[in-house]
């Protein structure tokens, strides 16, 4: 998923802050007028005010760069393994594209050792397992929206983009864990979409 989106998030949500600021204002002005003219000043309740706030989403930029940090550190002991297996079948390594197609192929083998870690990392609990995965992925399109329920369906596309992309670095149809990863990853943004649509309901009553 890129991260292309933050600078546009932060616009936005700047341009945001200043309309808020500026209807404020007109709104002192207002009032202040009302005074002027009638001596009867129109006092919203709290609940009014409160119903009329739109909350500001700010991205977790904090999150964000853990979350990078720790993808790009797991990315590159995992090409680290790959190589060496590769070397060690007398495979060369020109380009990154190199490594998808020597794992694609699933021509090769790999030591008991290296067997139990791989299925350890791939294992229902498993760091490149269905629910991490999908965690981090979720979790890091909440820190890029700031947790702004109202960008779930562009953040759902930007997932769906990236792992189109992935097919085509692959070079096909992804194995059955990424197609369950998918899965799972769609049902976290519905239950978001969901959990955001209630709480809506229970501030209107």
């Amino acid at each position: 998923m890129s991260v292309n989106g933050i600078t546009n998030y932060s616009s936005a949500y700047g341009n945001y802050e200043t309309k808020t600021k500026t209807v404020t204002e007109k709104e002192e002005n207002i009032t202040a007028e009302s005074k002027t003219d009638s001596g009867v000043v129109y006092e919203p309740s709290q609940k009014e005010a409160t119903d009329n706030a739109k909350k500001i989403y700010k991205q977790d930029t904090a999150l964000i760069n853990k979350l990078k940090a720790d993808s790009e550190a797991r990315i590159a002991q995992f090409k680290s393994l790959v190589e060496k297996i590769m070397l060690g079948q007398g495979n060369a390594i020109g380009t990154a594209d190199d490594i998808w197609s020597f794992l694609r192929t699933g021509n090769f083998t790999v030591d008991a050792a290296t067997k139990a870690q791989a299925q350890a990392d791939i294992a229902e609990d498993g760091y490149w397992g269905v629910e991490q995965t999908s965690d981090r992925i979720v979790d890091f399109a909440k820190a890029l929206s700031g947790g702004d329920p109202d960008k779930i369906e562009e953040l759902r596309e930007a997932f769906e983009k990236g792992f189109k992309q992935a097919e085509e670095t692959w070079g096909g149809e992804l194995p059955e864990i990424s197609k369950k990863t998918y899965d799972a990853v769609f049902e976290k943004f519905d239950a978001w979409a969901a959990e955001s649509a209630k709480a809506n309901e229970t501030a209107i009553v």
